[in-house]
């Protein structure tokens, strides 16, 4: 078994960083490049909440999307309508949300400074409870609930793009492991199970997946290493969920659908759990040794990123990655 204190000297490495992908103009490869604004863009087309949208952009590491000005805005449109012509309303990033008729981007930007192109009689704040904004197909702008659904795009400037060269993705806070040549993501945020499992996905990562002792080690150390904020509310202390589960009654499988091998030392604190035992998610104690538990248990949990860029599914009836958790708080992202 390795030494913690190797462990922890691989951990607390210095990322490597550079801005090396500004030249390739890469961010994510479902993001569009433009020139013309030198920024990247996505369409999303499963319709969110305003503030579930901002933080789906914000676990991709970008932005909610609002019109810079009139280019812009027709550059988009004309994107939106030929990627998803049935598409006729959009979440853009400005609101009044924290000082009622004063609109702002979501960077806190005046809308007088950008594009504002309201409907006839618009924003009229209907009932008192209009807060955030839509924009039509035709580029004219309203305001709208925020608890409304609705497709958005998401915005990641070239300026604002840095790069992890060890883990090959834009994100700056997975920390290699040369043992396996993967990068992992503790979070700090407790979520369920399946709202980890939707997290991870939108950052192009899975739940991690332990497949040694050696690699049991290394979570748990990292995990010692990381800072653990002040969290209000319930949830388990002390266990991270991680990528394997009974969800399909077939036995214990990983997420990418291999069978667990529960004869390792690695596994199971206290037992091997049956094949009906009603506890069907996976997840790790701070220790390494991993247990399983109820699905529905909020508490930390740890995203791997496979270098060879694959991400495998679950096999099991999940909602869609983007059906974003409610307590999950993400990060604000950057203009």
């Amino acid at each position: 078994m390795i030494s913690k204190t190797l462990l922890f000297f691989v951990i607390v490495n210095f990322v490597s960083v550079s801005y090396g992908e500004r030249s390739n103009k890469f961010f994510r490869n479902d993001y569009n490049y433009m020139e013309s604004y030198q920024s990247f863009y996505k369409l999303h087309t499963i319709p969110q909440t305003w503030t579930d949208a901002k933080r789906v952009c914000a676990l991709e590491g970008a932005t909610l999307w609002h019109p810079d000005n009139d280019n812009e805005a027709n550059d988009l449109i004309a994107f939106w309508k030929k990627s998803k012509p049935k598409i006729e309303w959009i979440f853009v990033g400005l609101s009044d949300l924290l000082v009622e008729g004063v609109f702002e981007t979501v960077a806190g930007k005046p809308i007088s400074q950008v594009y504002n192109n309201w409907e006839p009689g618009q924003p009229d704040n209907y009932r008192g409870v209009q807060d955030c904004t839509r924009m039509k197909n035709s580029g004219g702008m309203d305001d709208i609930e925020c608890t409304a659904k609705y497709p958005f795009i998401c915005k990641k400037t070239l300026s604002s793009l840095e790069w992890n060269n060890q883990c090959k993705i834009p994100n700056l806070d997975y920390t290699y492991n040369k043992f396996n040549n993967n990068c992992y993501k503790v979070h700090t945020t407790p979520v369920t199970w399946t709202e980890a499992y939707a997290v991870c996905q939108i950052e192009q990562s899975s739940l991690a997946v332990v497949k040694s002792r050696l690699e049991a080690d290394f979570l748990a150390s990292l995990t010692e290493a990381t800072p653990k904020p002040r969290v209000k509310g319930k949830y388990q202390r002390g266990i991270y969920h991680l990528g394997f589960h009974n969800r399909l009654n077939e036995g214990w499988q990983t997420v990418t659908g291999a069978s667990m091998n529960l004869d390792s030392d690695a596994w199971f604190e206290r037992y091997q759990p049956e094949r009906n035992d009603p506890e069907e998610c996976g997840s790790m104690l701070y220790t390494g040794l991993l247990i399983n538990i109820d699905c529905e248990t909020r508490s930390f949990f740890i995203c791997e990123h496979q270098l060879d860029g694959k991400v495998s599914p679950l096999s099991v009836s999940l909602s869609d990655s983007e059906q974003i958790l409610q307590p999950y708080v993400g990060g604000g992202g950057v203009e």
